[in-house]
């Protein structure tokens, strides 16, 4: 690609990551941190309740009005409730695919989480979007951690090509991208 060559400018990764995630029928948002709290507030308000795993950070949640529910001791049963919504951050993001990557890490939680319940939420610092995947393995906080890896909500197709979303996870896949502050 043009972009990637000695002298040419560097792609603007936040917005090859946004392109290619909208590819996945993921929805993006992108915002700064101090208006994150109302736009999660909005994004999650008619969920019947927000799963949130330990190391979430505060903020992130200030301004829900549905229960929050700790990630930590749920259930499958309780993750499946209706209208569940699960609210997580991520490891690392890639740029070429539209991927979010999960290492259990803080802010993320266990892999049921995020496969249960019918809504997933994820905020993505834009500094944590990389171009491509060798350079999501060099990202990786902990290598050796077990990774899951989204891209979209989830998604089937059967022999006639006819897709059906949320056999296997999410229907819904909300990606908040949090720019830098100036």
């Amino acid at each position: 690609m043009a972009a990637d060559l000695p002298g040419s400018p560097a792609p603007d990764l936040p917005a090859r990551f946004a392109e290619r995630a909208r590819d996945y029928r993921a929805t993006v948002h992108r915002t700064r941190l101090g208006e994150l709290p109302e736009l999660l507030a909005g994004l999650l308000a008619t969920a019947s309740g927000v799963v949130v795993p330990a190391g979430t950070p505060p903020q992130w949640t200030a301004a829900l009005r549905p229960p929050r529910l700790p990630g930590d001791a749920l259930t499958v049963a309780d993750l499946d409730a209706p209208g569940l919504a699960v609210l997580t951050g991520c490891a690392v993001a890639v740029a070429e695919t539209g991927t979010i990557v999960l290492d259990a890490g803080p802010a993320q939680g266990r892999r049921l989480l995020t496969l249960v319940p019918d809504r997933h939420v994820c905020v993505v610092d834009e500094n944590q979007i990389v171009a491509d995947l060798p350079d999501m393995v060099r990202a990786l906080p902990d290598p050796t951690r077990p990774l899951t890896l989204i891209s979209g909500p989830s998604a089937t197709s059967d022999i006639e090509l006819n897709r059906v979303e949320g056999v296997h996870g999410p229907r819904r896949l909300d990606i908040v991208c949090l720019q830098p502050d100036r």
